[in-house]
C-alpha cells in the first residue's frame, strides 16, 4: 500500500505530467474553496439583507459599511500567506526542505503577531473608524453591533486563511478546500439560529462568523503540525529578518491590492452617500446598500477566476523554482485562456439579468431599482478584470512581486478613486461612480496583461529574483 505522505509528496511535484491536469486539480478544490470562503460573509448579509421586509435593508448597508474594515483584516492573513507560499513553493523546487521548513514557521509566527495587534487596534478605535467610513445614524448600530463580535474573531482568520495556503501548496487542495468547508457549513448552520431563533439579528450574524472561523483554524493547524509532509515545529517559528522581508515584500502585492479594494469602497461609500442624497430622500443608504450588493455579486462570480489563478500558482513557482522555463509559460498561457473565457460568460448573464442576482441578497424596492442599472455600469467591462487577477498572479507567483504592487496601485488608488470622485461632478452624478470603476478595470487589464507578456511570457529565459 501507498504511504498516504509518500503520495502527497508526488501529487506535489509540479515538475513532470500535464501542466494544464496540475492546474485543474488544484483549482477544482481551491474554486470551490474559494465560494465556500465567501459563505462566511456572503450568507450573512443574504440573510440581514431579508431582515427587516419593506425596508430599505438598513442590516446589510451596515455590513456593507464595515466590510472595508473586514477586507483589511483577511489581506492581512493574504500578505503571510500568500506572501510564503510562493517562497515555500520555490523552496521545495529548488529542493531545499529546510528552507521551506523556516518560511512556513516564519509566516505562522506572523500571523499571530498581526492577529493580536489588529484586535486591539480594531477594539480601541471601531467607532470613528466606521463613521469615517460612511456610516450615518441608521446604520452605525448595525455596523458596531456586527464588528464588536467579529473583531474578537481575527486571530482565528489569520490562522484559517493565511496558513491554509501551506496546505495548498503542498498539493493538498483537497484538505485545503475541507479547512474552508467546515467553517462554512457551521456558519450557514448557526447563521439561521443566532439571528432568527435567539433574535440576536446582526449580532447573531457575527457569533456564528467567529464560531466558524475558530473550527478552520483548528481544522489547518491539525494538519500542518501533525499530518502533512512539511509541517510547523518551533524550531523554525523564530522570526529572520532577511526571510520576513521577502514574505512580506511578496505577500504586499495581495495586501496593497486588498487594501486598495478597501479604499475604494470607503471611497465610494462616501460618494454614494453624497451624490445619492441629491437623488431622492435616504438615497445615501440604498446605493450604498446597492453597492454592497454589487461587491458580494463580485466576490462570487470572479471566486473561479482565483480559483483557476491559485491553482496555478504552486505550479508556476514550483517550475519557476526547477529552471522549467516552457512549463511556466504553459501554466500562465493556460489559466490566462480559461479565466477569459468563463468571465465573457458570466458578463453575458450580468448583462442580461441582474435583478436575479440582486434578489438573493435583498428585495428592498429601492435597493433593487437602483442596483440593476449599478451593476451594468460596473460590470460593463469586466473582461479585463480577469486578466489583470491572472496576470497578478502569475507575477506574484514568479517572486515578481514589484510588477504585480504596481498593477493593483493602479487600477484602484491612481484610477478608479480618483475618477470616483471626479466623474459624478462631471454630470454624471450617481452612475459616475461605478463608471469610475469600469474605466480602471479596462486600463488595469490591458496594461497588466501586456507587461506579464512581454516581461514574462515571451523571455526566453527568466530568471529567479529579476
Amino acid at each position: 500500500m501507498i504511504n498516504t505522505q509518500a503520495q502527497t509528496k508526488n501529487q506535489g511535484d509540479f515538475g513532470v505530467g500535464s501542466v494544464r491536469g496540475h492546474i485543474l486539480r488544484l483549482a477544482g478544490p481551491m474554486t470551490v474553496a474559494q465560494i465556500i470562503n465567501l459563505l462566511y460573509s456572503i450568507v450573512d448579509r443574504i440573510y440581514l439583507g431579508h431582515l427587516t421586509p419593506g425596508q430599505d435593508s438598513p442590516a446589510l448597508t451596515g455590513i456593507g459599511i464595515a466590510m472595508p474594515v473586514i477586507s483589511i483584516l483577511m489581506s492581512v492573513a493574504s500578505l503571510c500567506g500568500v506572501g510564503g507560499a510562493p517562497l515555500f513553493s520555490i523552496a521545495r523546487g529548488s529542493g531545499d526542505e529546510d528552507e521551506a521548513k523556516r518560511v512556513l514557521g516564519n509566516s505562522f509566527t506572523l500571523l499571530l503577531m498581526f492577529g493580536v495587534v489588529l484586535t486591539t487596534l480594531v477594539i480601541a478605535f471601531m467607532r470613528p473608524i466606521l463613521v469615517a467610513f460612511g456610516a450615518s445614524s441608521v446604520t452605525l448600530p448595525y455596523a458596531l453591533e456586527y464588528m464588536r463580535i467579529y473583531t474578537f474573531g481575527t486571530i482565528f482568520v489569520m490562522i484559517s486563511l493565511g496558513m491554509n495556503s501551506f496546505i495548498n501548496a503542498q498539493g493538498a487542495a483537497r484538505r485545503g478546500m475541507l479547512t474552508v468547508a467546515l467553517g462554512a457549513i457551521v456558519n450557514i448552520i448557526l447563521d439561521p439560529i443566532f439571528i432568527f431563533v435567539f433574535r440576536m439579528e446582526t449580532a447573531g450574524a457575527a457569533l456564528a462568523t467567529i464560531i466558524a472561523q475558530f473550527c478552520s483554524a483548528a481544522w489547518v493547524l491539525s494538519y500542518l503540525c501533525r499530518a502533512a509532509p512539511i509541517r510547523i515545529s518551533l524550531s523554525h517559528m523564530r522570526l529572520k529578518l532577511r526571510r520576513v522581508v521577502r514574505i512580506l515584500t511578496l505577500g504586499s502585492a495581495g495586501f496593497i491590492m486588498n487594501c486598495t479594494n478597501s479604499l475604494i469602497q470607503v471611497v465610494c461609500n462616501r460618494a454614494l452617500r453624497f451624490w445619492g442624497e441629491a437623488a431622492f430622500i435616504t438615497g445615501g443608504d440604498i446605493y450604498i446598500g446597492a453597492m454592497t450588493v454589487i461587491n458580494s455579486v463580485r466576490e462570487i462570480v470572479f471566486a473561479p477566476v482565483q480559483g483557476i489563478a491559485q491553482g496555478a500558482s504552486p505550479v508556476l513557482g514550483f517550475n519557476y523554482g526547477a529552471g522549467k522555463h516552457d512549463r511556466v509559460r504553459q501554466a500562465i498561457r493556460f489559466s490566462a485562456t480559461v479565466n477569459i473565457g468563463y468571465t465573457f460568460a458570466i458578463w453575458l448573464f450580468i448583462m442580461i439579468a441582474p435583478s436575479v442576482l440582486i434578489n438573493i441578497f435583498t428585495d428592498a424596492p429601492g435597493v433593487v431599482l437602483v442596483g440593476v442599472r449599478a451593476m451594468r455600469l460596473y460590470f460593463a467591462m469586466s473582461l479585463f478584470m480577469s486578466l489583470q487577477m491572472t496576470a497578478q498572479q502569475a507575477f506574484t507567483s514568479l517572486g515578481k512581486s514589484g510588477y504585480a504592487i504596481f498593477f493593483s496601485l493602479l487600477r484602484k488608488a491612481f484610477i478608479a478613486a480618483p475618477l470616483t470622485l471626479l466623474l459624478p461632478s462631471w454630470g454624471l452624478g450617481v452612475d459616475g461612480v461605478f463608471i469610475a470603476d469600469t474605466i480602471s478595470q479596462v486600463i488595469g487589464g490591458i496594461s497588466c496583461g501586456l507587461t506579464m507578456y512581454f516581461v514574462v511570457y515571451r523571455r526566453k529565459q527568466l530568471t529567479i529574483n529579476s
